[in-house]
C-alpha cells in the first residue's frame, strides 16, 4: 500500500514538473511572439494623491487619446472628448473611453510576467443603480487557446474615481522571473449604464 502511494506520487510530481516545464517554454518562446515588445517601460507615479506611490506605466494606447495604440471597441463603444479630471497621464489630454450598456474594449497586446501584478485606472459611469464595470485579463494558453479570466469589478458612481488595484492574476503563467505572457485587458459595461474609462495602468513592480 505504501508502496502505491509513493509511486503514486511520484507520478503526480512528474506531471506537474512536465506541466511546469510546458508553460515556462510556451511563456518564453509561443506565447511571448504575439506580444510586440517585453522591454522595460518609462514609469510614474499616477496614483500618488490617492496614498498609492507604486510605479506605473500607461498600457497601451491606455490614455485614450487620438493616434495612440488601438483599442478593440465593440457594442458602440467609442473614444469621446472629456478626460479624467487630473490629467496624470497629460496636462494637454483631452479624451477617454465610453462604454455604453453591454459594449466593451479590449487593449493591444501587453507582455507581463511576475512583475506586473496589478491594473489600475480612472472611471465613472452615468449614475446608473444597476451597472457594473467588469475588468478582463485575456490571455493564451500552452495549446495556443484564448481565455478570458475576471480579475475585479466597479460598482457605480457617478464622478470620476481611480479604479482599486485589480492583481492581474495572468501574470502567474510565466513561472520563472525574466519569463513573459501576452495579455489583452478588456473593460465591459453590464447592466443599465454608461460608463467612462481613462488612463489605464499598469504596475511593474513585484512587491
Amino acid at each position: 500500500m505504501r508502496n502505491g502511494l509513493r509511486g503514486l506520487f511520484v507520478a503526480s510530481s512528474l506531471a506537474v514538473f512536465a506541466l511546469a516545464l510546458s508553460a515556462s517554454s510556451a511563456s518564453a518562446g509561443l506565447l511571448v511572439k504575439s506580444a510586440p515588445d517585453c522591454s522595460p517601460k518609462p514609469t510614474t507615479q499616477p496614483f500618488a494623491r490617492w496614498g498609492d506611490t507604486g510605479q506605473y506605466n500607461l498600457a497601451p494606447g491606455g490614455s485614450f487619446e487620438a493616434g495612440s495604440a488601438s483599442w478593440s471597441l465593440s457594442g458602440r463603444a467609442s473614444m469621446v472628448s472629456g478626460n479624467e479630471p487630473w490629467k496624470v497621464a497629460g496636462a494637454g489630454h483631452t479624451r477617454s473611453l465610453k462604454l455604453p450598456p453591454g459594449a466593451s474594449a479590449t487593449s493591444p497586446t501587453i507582455c507581463v510576467g511576475l512583475e506586473h501584478p496589478t491594473i489600475r485606472f480612472f472611471a465613472k459611469n452615468d449614475r446608473a443603480l444597476l451597472s457594473t464595470l467588469s475588468v478582463e485579463v485575456i490571455t493564451e494558453t500552452s495549446l495556443g487557446l484564448t481565455a478570458a479570466v475576471p480579475v475585479g469589478v466597479l460598482l457605480p458612481s457617478g464622478q470620476w474615481k481611480p479604479s482599486p488595484r485589480f492583481l492581474v492574476v495572468a501574470n502567474l503563467l510565466p513561472l520563472l522571473p525574466g519569463e513573459h505572457t501576452p495579455v489583452r485587458f478588456r473593460v465591459t459595461s453590464i447592466g443599465t449604464g454608461t460608463w467612462s474609462v481613462d488612463d489605464f495602468y499598469v504596475d511593474p513592480r513585484c512587491r
